[in-house]
């Protein structure tokens, strides 16, 4: 149960809804146990009608009454019930939704390495399945135990007032009971946790293959794929079988020894009435409607075991996510003002989960206003420079300043905010065009949206698609050609107006014409903000105030275009290779 202690926040939270329903939930079965009270005094007013202890009208007239008093009760019981149930039961809605927002915003404060480690479907999994096996332990089964021991307790009462003797035999299955759900449930945790597992591994299949749906047909190994899903079901099933079977056990053990109890009544209940022991026969039938009312209580017992362990397993996977320290903290609240000035000195970083040195030594400046191109072959660390800007990453040794403040001293969000940054896979939100380029700025008007669109030279694109800027996208943005995306892609950085603009090789898929319309646009716009443009065509760096070329992680050449098309090395060959090309066309 220490899994689940992570959960005692939200019952405090709510502890006044617990407190009123758990009350009603007492109440509502002290009127339910009205029944075999009111039963057996139907059974004495027979006895004692058939005896002549009392005439006909006094029969009808205590017959009446306690038929009344049964169906009141009920009528009562039922209601409060009702209530019971919408009072329990809406908590573990709100604590469901309170533990999906913390999951969340946990996964949003964790760094990028968590999500190279960790699979979509298997976060997924942990955010739907595993918090609907904890809801039903915060409601469900909550009110069943509530239910239970109120149930318990009363109706233990109420017997042992009736019939001391008789209910100790009615009682006395109950610790074989007990132990075979302690046996039950400690096999129940273990096989949960395995299943739970599976269910992660085949969210994660099937994200993955519906993601990339498109590479599969392509390939033609839809059958392939079908068998590796069919063989990894099939695991699946066979652990839910597994967990099914012990589950299974519970209901036949509780109807077993209710039956026992039963049993017990009649026998050791007749031999009492016999020997004067017990004065009415009603007694035992008040008995056997005591134990008949507490059968699905006692194997709710074995239910509720099964979904404490259930959302233990579950937890356990949750806080497992919960416990990890986001890496990328952020240090302060305090707003800097972010002018654009940007630093790096002798800055080393490694990949954590390849190991990979992707920068060594690295150094370089751009102040307010400046361009800056970076070039290299691909693995050179061009895009890893954006992503430490962005502050995606921290690095592992020199400094990296902003306005001539180390980087992990401004607020995180507030230099998040001041960059327009366009990633090298251009990723779009399955909604409508409109909303994706506001991403950038929710506030921005259509006017905005529109004059955005006709800098990143997408405009015209969008207006001929039936519902134009409305035009709902698939998923990743597959309705849009590659072209289409990073310009929308564009659209959504400009919009908010940053101090900085990060664009990763953004115009790699579309032509040399737009490329020069687009670049000629983000000149204008970029003025008086610092630009940084990733690319692995001259094309994009010529007009930059900087240019630097990248080679294995370090800076090999430094310098504006005319004077690096003037010395050997890897800038003038992929010059005259791209001039070249472009002549022969």
């Amino acid at each position: 149960m220490k899994e689940l202690k992570h959960l005692n926040k939200y019952f405090s939270k709510y502890k006044t809804h617990l407190i009123i329903g758990s009350f009603i939930t007492v109440i509502a079965r002290i009127f339910l146990l009205y029944t075999p009270r009111y039963v057996k005094k139907i059974f004495v007013a027979i006895e004692r009608y058939a005896d002549g202890a009392i005439n006909e009208s006094t029969f009808k007239s205590d017959l009446a009454e306690a038929i009344l008093w049964i169906i009141g009760a009920a009528f009562v019981a039922g209601v409060l019930t009702f209530f019971m149930r919408q009072t329990i039961i809406n908590v573990s809605r709100y604590i469901e939704f309170d533990l999906k927002n913390e999951i969340y915003e946990q996964y949003q404060k964790l760094s990028l390495n968590f999500y190279k480690k960790n699979r979509t479907g298997d976060l997924m999994n942990r955010i739907t399945e595993d918090v609907g096996r904890v809801r039903m332990y915060s409601g469900p089964a909550i009110m069943y135990s509530v239910n239970t021991i109120a149930l318990f307790v009363v109706a233990l009462i109420y017997m042992f007032k009736a019939a001391p003797s008789l209910t100790f035999y009615t009682i006395l299955p109950l610790p074989i009971l007990s132990v075979i759900i302690y046996k039950l449930s400690k096999e129940i945790h273990k096989r949960s946790t395995i299943v739970q597992e599976y269910l992660s591994k085949l969210s994660t299949f099937t994200q993955e293959s519906f993601s990339g749906i498109s590479v599969i047909k392509a390939y033609g190994i839809e059958p392939q794929t079908s068998t590796n899903f069919t063989s990894l079901a099939i695991e699946s099933k066979e652990k839910q079988v597994n967990l099914a079977k012990v589950q299974a056990w519970f209901f036949p053990m509780m109807i077993l020894l209710i039956g026992t109890s039963n049993l017990l009544v009649i026998y050791f209940g007749g031999m009492q009435y016999i020997n004067g022991e017990i004065e009415s026969i009603g007694t035992i039938a008040e008995f056997i409607i005591y134990v008949n009312m507490l059968t699905w209580p006692v194997a709710t017992v074995g239910w509720v075991t099964s979904i404490v362990q259930q959302a233990e397993a579950s937890q356990k996977r949750i806080n497992e996510f919960l416990k990890i320290e986001p890496e990328i903290k952020n240090t302060t609240e305090a707003i800097t003002e972010i002018t654009g000035d940007i630093s790096f000195n002798n800055v080393s970083f490694t990949y954590d989960d390849t190991n990979i040195t992707a920068l060594k030594g690295i150094s370089f400046n751009v102040t307010e206003g400046e361009t800056l191109a970076i070039l290299g072959k691909t693995g050179s660390g061009k895009s890893t420079i954006l992503d430490l800007i962005g502050r995606l990453y921290d690095i592992d040794s020199g400094s990296i300043l902003v306005n001539n403040m180390s980087i992990e001293m401004h607020n995180l969000y507030n230099l998040r905010d001041n960059i327009g940054y366009v990633p090298q896979d251009a990723f779009l939100f399955s909604d409508s065009i409109k909303n994706n380029i506001k991403f950038g700025k929710e506030e921005a008007t259509d006017e905005d949206v529109i004059e955005a669109s006709k800098n990143a030279q997408v405009h015209k694109n969008i207006i001929k698609f039936n519902n134009g800027y409305d035009t709902v996208l698939g998923e990743r943005g597959i309705t849009l050609s590659g072209g289409q995306k990073q310009r929308v892609s564009i659209a959504r950085a400009i919009i908010k107006s940053p101090k900085i603009l990060l664009f990763d090789d953004c115009l790699s898929a579309v032509d040399t014409e737009t490329e020069e319309k687009i670049l000629k646009n983000l000149n204008k716009i970029s003025k008086g903000k610092t630009t940084i443009i990733v690319s692995h065509r001259v094309s994009s760096a010529k007009n930059a105030d900087k240019i630097i070329v990248l080679d294995a992680g370090k800076i090999v050449q430094e310098g504006t275009h005319e004077t690096l098309i003037n010395v050997d090395g890897y800038y003038k060959e992929l010059y005259l290779k791209q001039i070249s090309e472009a002549s022969s066309k």
